[in-house]
């Protein structure tokens, strides 16, 4: 994922927010890393290239920047960890033995989707699911 193929700078503006030297270093960080990245993985990184920036800010900015949608969170293993949200909803499930991640598309819910509708007049809106679980090598 590259600021090439998202304009992450028009998203924040759209919203009447500046698009700051700090959340431009943090989604470069991510978009870096390609994988979900905690916290201090995300700081550690930019340590690297901008010492001065805090820890507090990097806190910030994530939650500003999962806010705009342009990131996700999930819990991996008791994590909080991060990653450039992707434009079309996607999902997780998390083996709870080994931490292995297989991520979905947003196709594999839409029966719920219909069914919490049908059945309870309710509109999801599932952007980002994680299932915890046992995988199937684990299982074996």
């Amino acid at each position: 994922m590259s600021h090439v193929e998202r304009d992450f700078a028009a998203r924040i503006r759209e919203h009447g927010y500046r698009y700051t030297p700090q959340r431009q270093l943090i989604l470069d960080t991510l978009c870096g890393l390609g994988r979900h990245a905690t916290v201090d993985e995300i700081y550690g990184r930019i340590q690297e290239v901008a010492p001065t920036i805090s820890l507090a800010t990097v806190y910030r900015t994530v939650n500003f920047l999962e806010e705009m949608n342009l990131v996700d969170s999930a819990e991996i293993q008791g994590d909080t960890v991060y990653e450039i949200a992707p434009e079309r909803p996607h999902h997780h499930l998390i083996c709870c033995r080994c931490g292995g991640v297989i991520t979905l598309t947003g196709d594999d819910f839409r029966d719920l989707i219909c069914h919490l509708e049908e059945a309870y007049g309710f509109q999801a809106e599932i952007r980002h699911l994680t299932l915890s679980g046992i995988c199937a090598d684990c299982r074996r």
